[in-house]
This record gives structure tokens, C-alpha cells and sequence, in this order.
């Protein structure tokens, strides 16, 4: 039953009516809105990283990418709209104006009824969806089209064509893109002419009369035209890019080959020409609409292809080149060679004989080899960071990183090797009761301090002997200004900053002379920036989601914002056409902590060079490379330069880049891209330059290459019968990761001092031995960048790292030794096993850390040496190289006289400095212990098989004996307490 009141389906009526008046207004409103808020936050994201870059002085680099992908994105998304909407006009346009109604075109007329009404629009939004996409693709090309503008000669021409090689790696990538871009728009409108002829009856299927009218015909024709013309010029230019393609006549092996030169570039050639002809068959068809014609030479042009294209080129290659491919192929492989070594500058590495034996030195050898020796590297950077937290770490709210930095500094007037970190702010080190925005954004702002250690010496403790350390700094090298806001792990944002009037409260360091435990600090700096006003408040409150940035009182008007703080992240913004290295390191020049980090310029278009994989080539025991995140942009290259040095400063946090390398011409391209945001190499600060290493992606990128292209001789490169591996780093396992390579100061045969250097070994290929060793000089004043190879005989067997980390650990002595050190839980860990060249031969050093079972932290305790047969494990390198050397202490003689005490030009001089390794009363008395121990375990056996009882208990009771004085000695090492 209902019920119906008089006026009540008045008043409904009426009330659905304000209903739908009502939502007719708030659907368009919350649209508005939407639109408006969608638009601040991408003018959010914009304008800030404007402000980003005028803090850093190069707003230049954020508008010229701006307006170059803006440009392209008008011009390709624009093209790509009006050639839609000509092509889809021109089908309209061309339709019949008198169907016959078969049953196909009856179906067809309730599509063209249905979309009649709103035809121009949807071709409109068809056309610029489409431009849409082919704008967005075109702009992540700018630069690949800033190259082609800026491009640079070479000075290098290619031996098949005779151009300069500036048209391959600059000029073909952006004609390539062009050529694609055509073939793109092409065949969407080839699409687009189809579906509109169809759909208005221009094209038929159903055999009753003609298929396509005269209109149709003409417009396909002329499609078809572009095409052919189209195809006829990717056909030119294809044989250009035979320069760059990857072949498999050998690995890697890159350029023309005997094939390509004698029947690719001749049928590529007549496929140009052959479409070219086609091309114009289709266009006189427009005109003459009789396809017999076009349609055969289209078949004719297909078979030619084939038969032209691919049948020919087999048949060079199986009858002609497989029989004697050697002898063919060889030019082709000189060019290779010659190409692969130019492009990733090992031309010039100087590999030379070495002969891998192994005889004891004698007293001229060793005075010689000081500037090997006394420079030996104990401490391990990926060691000893556990050590550097425990031991200067000062607070829960400071860090270092997982793995340290190897430089050296000139003290006393001698240069030193050390082992530095930056001390940095960890948020994550700061207990859960005092995590809030308050402590996280403006009071935990910034690290403090520079730390350094020695890399040769150790106490006698086996803790680090630091020459830069604590809070505040002290040592022989200390920063003007030690505070660290541009760090690896700066927090992902700060507010600092104050008026002057205004109390500090920023946390600066810790201080138990202060009433408050702490010393309080107000930014001074001018980096990051400036969000006095509120429009920049809300800006960056947007930005970062937090709002908290306009609601707090400790944002005021003089404060400032720091953000992208990661020195590698800095760079990638203001250079974003580097690779950059992935281990920055800190340094300490002109008054305060700065960050190095080494930009590569490369390209994977440089003709006949071959490739390499950065990721692969780059990872190893230590780091990992990731591909496609702003600081590895591309994978496969086959030119690579170190041709940059950014210097980040950790307080300011300016971004400054040097042309190291000014020669290249990939950087002179770039530089004309962006000028003036590159510096000369003359204006770095000598203090800087005194810090310069040689990077290590480049250098494991060179060791890749010459692994196989060491060899230049065409035969042999052929035969494979020479090729070498990056052995595997032997001290971890199971995982078979790349041995890093590794910084050391050494002297290299035939040189007269010792050079910082960065070093690698090489092993043959399957095999574990050794083949070569290499090193690359690392001194900015002399020979920066000179590569050296020492080529060991391949007739003899000479044991590389895998082989001797197995015996040390193998040997008998030794491993009763490591068992003794594990006793009550301790954890003996291994250093960087490192190779030496020695007196004709090769000397392998790694350091032995101890490790309290605990919350232990890693102390330099014994040395592993190894020469020929010869393994010691010793408190002291001294003794270690003492016993492998057979130098008897009756002599008088040590392998170091006075370690640690050798000057840059290899002079040896007495010093009361202490001795380059891990000695000391505790360390001296757990060897004696375990020495003990072990003769007295020994002794127990013998008694046993002699059935003499009476003398097993007596060694028994000196094993007890021993033990525990070797329990004592360990506890006193790793500072625990002995419960023997």
C-alpha cells in the first residue's frame, strides 16, 4: 500500500532537481580544484629544483635541459598531432560521396552514424594522445640532440669511411632517433589513412566492385612512397652504423668485419637505390593508380633484400671468409685492437716482461725496495670501520661509513699513507624516546669531524695509530671547520639557520665541560635554501609532504633548507651527462672537509671499439653498480674518460667541476652544452690536487679491456691462446666476486721512489696462477695515469691470490696458530690479501684481525706474508718478512730497518716513529703462549705412541699452563676478561 500527499511528488521533483543543479556545480568545482592542486605540486617540483640549482650556482644546467625538452617535446609531439590530423583530414576529405549499400557498408554505416556527431574531436584527442607520448619520447632524447648541436671533432677518422669520428658518436645517434621517429609517425598514419578510408567506404573488403576509390588509392600510394623514401635513407645511413654494431668473430669484438665490407656495404648499397625506385613506382601510382607495377617491384624489392641482403652475405661468409678466416678477418682485428685501446686510453700502457721468480734478497735488494716495504698497507678500509665507530665514534648519534677511504697527507715533511672517514650524522643512532621532527630536522643538522689513521702502522694494542681524530679535532691534521652538513648520510633534510639574536639549537658535539653536555650551533653557511618567506614554506612543505615546515616556530626568517646532501646526488644534478664514480672520498683542504668524486664522460658509439658492461665490469667484493639511477645512466659503453673532478663542499655544500681531462672531446661537447659550469684544470686548488687519485670504476673498467687487449698482435688475439681473468677475491667465500683493486704506495720496477698507485693482479683464463700484474700511478704531479703491466712468464707456474690464501691457510703451522685464536669464541678475520712486486717476483702481504666474540671490534693482531714457498704468520710485519726472507736475527739485518720512516723519494732514515705493525707486550706474549702450546701438545703425542705416561702428564700440564697464559694475553688484546 502507498501513500500519496497532496504537493509531495511536487516537492520530490523539486528536491532532485536542486540535487542535480547542485552536483552540476560541485563536479566542475572538485575538477577545478584537482587541476589547481595537480598544477602547484608539478610547480612545486619545478621551481624548487630551480632553487636547488641557483643555491649551487648552475640554474643554467636546470634551463637549458628545461627548454630543450620543452623544445623537443613541441616540435616531435607536435609533428607526430598535425601529421595525424592532415593524414585523417586527408582520408575524410577523400571519402566517397556515393556508397552502394552492400551489406559491409550498411554495418558501417551505424559506426559512422555514432561517431559522425563527435568525429573532430576524437581525431583531435587521437592526435594528441599520440603527440603526447611522441613528445614525452623525443624529450628524454635532449641529450642526444644537445650532442649532435655541440658536437666536437675527434681528430681521428675512421679507416672504412674516412670521417671524422665525431659523425659516429655525436651525429648517427641523433639521425638513428630521426630515422626511428619517421618510421613511427609513418605507420600510425598509414594506420589511421586505413581505418578512416574504411569506416567512410574509401577502402572495401568485399570483392563487389572497386576495392579502394581514386581518392584512397592516392593517399596510400603516397604513404607507401614516404615510406620506401624513408627506408631508402635508413638503408644510407645503416651502413655507417656497421662501424658500431657488435660482431661475434671473437668476443667483444666490435666494427666491419671481411663480410661487411665486401657484401653488406655493397647490398646495402643497392637496397638504397632499389628503394629509392620503388619509392617512385608508388608515387607515379598516385597519379596513374595502376599497381601491377608497383606492387611487382615492392616483390621484386623484398627478393633483393633477401637475396641481396642476406642470402649473399652467408655465402661470402661460409665459402670465402670461414676457409681461411684468419687471414681475412686480420685487418678488421688490427682495427679493433688498435680502436679498443685508444677508446678506453690503454694505448699507451707500457707492458713489459717480468720474471716471476723468487730467490732471497740481498742487503742492496732490500735497501732498494724500502719504498715498497716500509709502505706496506696493514690497515683495511673495509675492516676497520667496526674499529672507527668503537673507537671515534663519541656518540650512538654519529657514524662512519661501512667501508673507509684509502689517501695519503704529507706530515712531517714525508708522505703517508692513511686510512680517513668523515664522522656523520645517524639518525638511526638516536633512541626511539627522542625521535621527533624537532630533533630529527633542526637539531641533529650535521657530523663533525675529520678522522685519520695511519694505513701502515698500528698500536701496540692493534687499534689504529690515528694522526686526526676525537671531538674536539686533535692530531697532526685538523680542519678550520670540521662540521659536515654534504655527507653520504646526511639526513634526507635539515632547517638550519637563525638570526644572530636567537639561541643556537643545533647539537654541534658533545661536551662534558657545557651545563647542557653539548655544544649548541647556528648554521653560518650559505648553502642550501633560503625559506624565510612563507610561499617558499608552503613550497617546500608540498615538496616534502610536511607540514610541519609552515607550523613550526623554529622556521624563521633567516632559515634555511638543505636537501639533496649526498655528494654523489649533487653532482649527478649539476652534471647529469657524467658517470660518476661510486666511492667519494673525504679530504681536507683549504680549511675544511671536502668530497672528491671522479665523472666519466662515455659512449657506446665509438666505431670499432668494443663493449663492456659497466655493471659487470665495475662490481666486485666491495661495491655493486646500479644501473639507471642518475649516476650509472647507461650500461653498455665502448669510450670511457676520466675527464672530470667534482669537489663537493661538506659545509657549504657548492658543487665545483674541474676538466681533468681537456683533451677529450666528448667534455669539449658538453662544455659547449653548458659553458662555464666546467672549470679549467689550472684553477684547481693545489691542495685539492694534492689529494687526486686515480678512479677506481675506470681502472676496473681498463683491467677488463686488457685482460684480452694486452695482446696487440692480430694472430694471437685470434687464437684466444692469451687471455687473462680478474681472479676472484680469494678471501671470500663461497661467493666468487671480483678481487677489488686495491691503493697502494709501491715501487714499481725500474722506477727510483714509490708512487701512490692503484693495483690489480691478473690470472689466465681457468686457471688460479698469476699472469700480470698491474698499477697506475695516482701522483697528479708525475706520470698521473701511466699504467704499468708486469707480464709474467706463461710457461711457469707461478701461484696467484686464490692459490696463496689456500696456503696460508693450508699450512700446519699456521692453522694451528688461527685454531689457537679462535679458542673462547674470538673471530679471526682476514685483510686485504695484497700483491707486491719484489725482487723479481711477487710478495703477498694480508693482515689478520682479532675480533672478541662479544660486540667485538676488529684489532690488527698478526701478519700473513708469503714469498715462493714461504709462509709466515708473525706478531710484527718486521718478523714476518724476517722469516720468509731467511734473514736470521743473528744478523742484524731486518727487512725494514726503521718502518714507516721512508720519505716520498725512497730515502731510509732512523726514527723513533713506531713500528709499522701490530707488535706489542700482549701480541709478543699470546704468540710465545701458542707457541708453547703447541710444542707441549706436540710433546704429548710423541709421549703417547712411546707409551710414556709420566711425560704425556708433564706436557699436559705445560699445554694447561700455556693455554692459559695464551687466554690471558688475548683477553688483554681484545679487552675482555679471561675466564681460563
Amino acid at each position: 500500500m502507498s501513500f500519496n500527499f497532496p504537493g509531495a511528488r511536487d516537492r520530490s521533483s523539486s528536491s532532485t532537481e536542486e540535487h542535480r543543479r547542485r552536483g552540476g556545480v560541485l563536479i566542475p568545482t572538485i575538477v577545478i580544484l584537482g587541476v589547481i592542486v595537480v598544477g602547484f605540486v608539478i610547480f612545486t617540483g619545478f621551481y624548487t629544483d630551480l632553487l636547488w640549482f641557483e643555491s649551487v650556482d648552475k640554474a643554467s644546467v636546470f634551463t637549458t635541459q628545461l627548454f630543450t625538452k620543452a623544445l623537443l617535446f613541441v616540435v616531435f609531439g607536435g609533428f607526430m598531432t598535425a601529421v595525424l590530423l592532415l593524414v585523417m583530414w586527408w582520408s575524410w576529405k577523400s571519402r566517397p560521396e556515393f556508397r552502394a549499400m552492400t551489406p559491409e557498408q550498411a554495418s558501417l554505416d551505424r559506426y559512422r552514424e555514432a561517431i559522425d556527431p563527435y568525429r573532430g574531436r576524437l581525431a583531435i584527442a587521437l592526435a594528441l594522445v599520440l603527440g603526447l607520448f611522441a613528445g614525452l619520447a623525443a624529450s628524454s632524447e635532449w641529450d642526444t640532440f644537445l650532442q649532435f648541436r655541440n658536437s666536437t671533432d675527434f681528430g681521428i677518422t675512421d679507416p672504412q669511411f674516412g670521417m671524422d669520428l665525431s659523425f659516429f658518436t655525436f651525429t648517427l645517434p641523433f639521425i638513428q632517433y630521426l630515422l626511428g621517429f619517421g618510421f613511427a609517425v609513418l605507420a600510425l598514419a598509414f594506420i589511421a589513412a586505413v581505418v578512416v578510408q574504411y569506416l567512410y567506404g574509401g577502402l572495401r573488403l568485399q570483392p563487389k566492385g572497386d576495392r579502394a576509390t581514386a581518392g584512397a588509392q592516392t593517399q596510400i600510394s603516397i604513404l607507401i612512397a614516404l615510406v620506401l623514401f624513408l627506408k631508402a635513407v635508413s638503408y644510407w645511413f645503416d651502413r655507417f652504423a656497421l662501424d658500431t654494431q657488435s660482431q661475434s668473430l671473437v668476443v667483444g669484438f666490435t666494427g666491419l668485419k671481411y663480410t661487411d665490407v665486401h657484401a653488406v656495404l655493397p647490398s646495402l648499397n643497392i637496397l638504397t637505390f632499389v628503394s629509392l625506385i620503388v619509392g617512385l613506382l608508388f608515387l607515379v601510382n598516385a597519379f596513374r593508380r595502376a599497381w601491377v607495377i608497383p606492387l611487382i617491384g615492392l616483390g621484386l624489392m623484398v627478393l633483393t633484400g633477401v637475396v641481396v641482403g642476406v642470402l649473399y652475405p652467408l655465402f661470402v661468409q661460409q665459402f670465402q671468409v670461414r676457409p681461411s678466416e684468419l687471414v681475412k678477418e686480420q685487418p678488421y682485428i688490427a682495427r679493433n685492437i688498435e680502436a679498443t685501446r685508444q677508446a678506453y686510453d690503454v694505448a699507451s700502457a707500457e707492458v713489459s716482461n717480468y720474471p716471476g721468480t723468487v730467490a732471497p734478497p740481498t742487503a742492496k735488494v732490500l735497501a732498494a725496495s724500502q719504498g715498497t716495504l716500509s709502505n706496506i698497507r696493514l690497515l683495511d678500509p673495509a675492516v676497520v670501520s667496526p674499529t672507527y665507530n668503537q673507537l671515534q665514534q663519541v656518540r650512538g648519534y654519529y657514524s662512519f661509513n661501512d667501508t673507509l677511504d684509502i689517501d695519503r697527507y704529507t706530515l712531517d715533511k714525508k708522505q703517508r699513507g692513511a686510512v680517513v672517514a668523515v664522522r656523520e650524522i645517524n639518525l638511526n643512532g638516536i633512541s626511539e624516546g627522542q625521535r621527533n621532527w624537532t630533533n630529527d630536522k633542526t637539531v641533529y643538522t650535521h657530523g663533525y669531524g675529520f678522522v685519520a689513521a695511519y694505513d701502515n702502522t698500528a698500536q701496540s694494542t692493534g687499534q689504529p695509530d690515528f694522526f686526526a681524530s676525537n671531538i674536539p679535532p686533535t692530531g697532526a691534521l685538523q680542519a678550520k671547520q670540521p662540521r659536515v652538513y654534504f655527507g653520504e648520510n646526511s639526513p634526507a633534510y635539515s632547517i638550519v639557520g637563525a638570526p644572530a639574536d636567537r639561541a643556537p639549537v643545533e647539537l654541534d658535539y658533545p661536551d662534558d665541560a657545557s651545563p647542557t653536555g653539548q655544544k649548541n650551533y647556528t648554521y653560518e653557511g650559505s648553502g642550501g635554501v633560503a625559506m624565510g618567506s612563507f610561499f617558499n614554506r608552503l613550497l617546500f612543505a608540498t615538496k616534502f609532504q610536511d607540514s610541519n615546515i609552515i607550523l613550526s616556530d623554529l622556521v624563521n626568517s633567516e632559515s634555511r633548507i638543505l636537501y639533496d646532501r649526498d655528494p654523489l646526488s649533487r653532482v649527478s644534478k649539476v652534471a647529469p651527462w657524467l658517470t660518476l664514480d661510486q666511492d667519494p672520498y673525504p679530504i681536507v683542504a683549504d680549511g675544511g672537509i671536502k668530497w672528491v668524486i671522479d665523472g666519466y664522460t662515455t659512449s657506446n658509439n665509438y666505431p670499432y671499439s668494443s663493449r663492456v658492461s659497466l655493471s659487470d665490469a665495475t662490481s666486485d667484493s666491495l661495491t655493486t653498480r646500479t644501473i639507471g639511477n642518475g649516476i650509472t645512466p647507461i650500461d653498455q659503453i665502448n669510450y670511457m674518460r676520466n675527464s672530470v673532478k667534482a669537489v663537493v663542499d661538506a659545509y657549504e655544500g657548492t658543487v665545483t667541476l674541474y676538466a681533468w681531462d681537456e683533451s677529450d672531446p666528448v667534455l669539449q661537447t658538453w662544455m659547449k652544452v653548458f659553458p662555464e659550469t666546467v672549470e679549467p684544470r689550472s684553477s684547481m686548488p693545489a691542495e685539492v690536487v694534492a689529494h687526486v687519485r686515480y678512479p677506481q670504476d675506470v681502472f676496473k673498467v681498463q683491467r677488463t679491456i686488457l685482460s684480452r687487449y694486452h695482446v696487440t698482435d692480430p694472430v694471437t688475439f685470434y687464437n684466444g691462446t692469451d687471455v687473462w681473468i680478474v681472479p676472484f677475491d680469494p678471501t671470500i667465500s663461497p661467493a666468487q666476486v671480483f678481487q677489488p683493486p686495491y691503493y697502494l704506495t709501491l715501487q714499481m720496477p725500474g722506477q727510483l721512489a714509490p708512487a701512490f698507485s692503484l693495483t690489480t693482479t691478473f690470472a689466465p683464463s681457468r686457471r688460479q696462477t698469476l699472469a700480470g700484474f698491474m698499477a697506475v700511478s695516482s701522483d697528479p704531479l708525475k706520470d698521473y695515469g701511466k699504467i704499468r703491466v708486469l707480464q709474467l712468464p706463461s710457461n711457469t707456474t707461478i701461484p696467484g691470490p686464490q692459490q696463496v690464501q689456500n696456503t696460508f691457510e693450508s699450512d700446519p703451522l699456521v692453522s694451528s696458530q688461527l685454531s689457537l685464536l679462535r679458542r673462547g669464541g674470538s673471530e679471526v678475520e682476514f685483510g686485504n690479501l695484497l700483491s707486491l712486486p719484489f725482487n723479481d717476483g711477487l710478495l703477498y702481504v694480508e693482515p689478520v684481525y682479532l675480533r672478541a666474540a662479544a660486540d667485538g671490534f676488529p684489532l690488527l693482531q698478526k701478519v700473513l706474508v708469503g714469498y715462493g714457498q714461504n709462509v709466515a704468520l708473525e706478531d710484527t710485519l718486521v718478523e714476518a718478512l724476517n722469516k720468509v726472507f731467511s734473514i736470521s736475527p743473528e744478523s742484524g739485518v731486518d727487512a725494514i730497518p726503521s718502518p714507516g720512516d721512508v720519505t716520498s723519494e725512497g730515502e731510509t732514515k732512523p726514527s723513533p716513529t713506531p713500528s709499522a705493525t701490530a707488535n706489542g707486550t700482549a701480541a709478543s706474549q699470546l704468540s710465545e703462549a701458542l707457541a708453547d702450546a703447541q710444542r707441549a701438545y706436540d710433546s704429548g703425542l710423541d709421549a703417547l705412541e712411546s707409551g710414556n705416561f709420566t711425560a704425556y702428564d708433564q706436557a699436559q700440564k705445560r699445554l694447561a699452563e700455556a693455554l692459559q697464559r695464551a687466554a690471558a694475553a688475548q683477553a688483554k688484546l681484545t679487552g675482555t676478561t679471561s675466564t681460563t
